[in-house]
């Protein structure tokens, strides 16, 4: 089979199409792959007997007298106009209301349960769709924490551990550094709580200035990557306004760690 094939069946698009959930453009590339593709028309016409089967499962039969009281009706002789056919006349037509009330009553549940059976099965597939976007997301994030955790175990990879100092003792914030790949990311251990007015903000220093390198929220627990700076000679965590600052308060510092000595700690 096709690649092209089975990425379609797979799609979920032609069970949409079955119960008329498609848009305009759906519908055409549906139509087109039963059309050109023998395994697709198979398939589709299975799934419409699967159906079939599910709504006469579900459907609710008439009273079997119904029909036999309509064509009676129906096929009635007419009568002469005496006065004493006329009450049989007259009791036919009531006979015949009563049938078709009978008969409205019988096509509205039958009507009602099929289509209670349609919002099932849109309700099914939604579910479905919804699932295969769940798995998706799930493995888009699977996928994005197998590229972290490469990017930690790879052997060119340095690790800096910044531990508080006296005004932040239980902060602990750990760097891994890959200067190969030019990449850095950040794993916000603990930070002491500080005030709603303020924030930790992270930063690099270089030669003559102080970059900054974002805010650090533990709230927000995982790895999370920063800008890579060259040559930089250490790391710095200050306290600063809430939302941050364009110049690091150095006299305001919690944790600072250099860059040029490796720490296993």
């Amino acid at each position: 089979m096709e690649k092209k094939v089975q990425k379609f069946l797979a799609s979920g698009l032609l069970d949409k199409y079955l119960i008329g959930a498609t848009t305009a453009s759906e519908t055409v590339a549906v139509e087109s792959f039963i059309l050109k593709h023998p395994e697709v028309k198979e398939e589709y016409d299975l799934l419409q007997e699967r159906l079939e089967l599910a709504a006469k499962t579900q459907a609710v039969r008439p009273p079997s007298y119904t029909l036999d009281v309509i064509l009676d009706t129906i096929n009635e002789k007419p009568v002469i106009h005496l006065q004493p056919q006329r009450k049989v006349s007259a009791w036919f037509s009531i006979a015949a209301s009563v049938a078709a009330l009978i008969f409205a009553g019988t096509a509205y549940k039958l009507y009602d349960k099929n289509q209670d059976l349609l919002n099932e099965n849109n309700t099914i597939a939604e579910e479905i769709f919804d699932l295969r976007d769940d798995i998706q997301e799930n493995n888009s994030k699977l996928d994005d924490v197998m590229r972290q955790f490469m990017k930690l175990n790879n052997p060119e990879t340095e690790k800096y551990v910044l531990r508080g100092n006296d005004r932040a003792e239980d902060l602990k914030t750990v760097a891994y550094i890959n200067p190969i790949e030019k990449s850095s990311l950040i794993d916000v251990v603990s930070l002491p709580e500080i005030s709603q007015e303020q924030s930790y903000q992270l930063w690099a220093q270089m030669q003559d200035k102080m970059v900054n390198l974002g805010i650090l929220d533990i709230e927000d627990r995982k790895l999370k990557s920063v800008p890579y700076i060259e040559d930089a000679l250490s790391l710095n965590i200050t306290i600063e306004p809430k939302g941050g600052n364009s110049n690091a308060s150095l006299e305001n510092s919690v944790a600072e760690i250099s860059l040029k000595q490796k720490n296993n700690n």
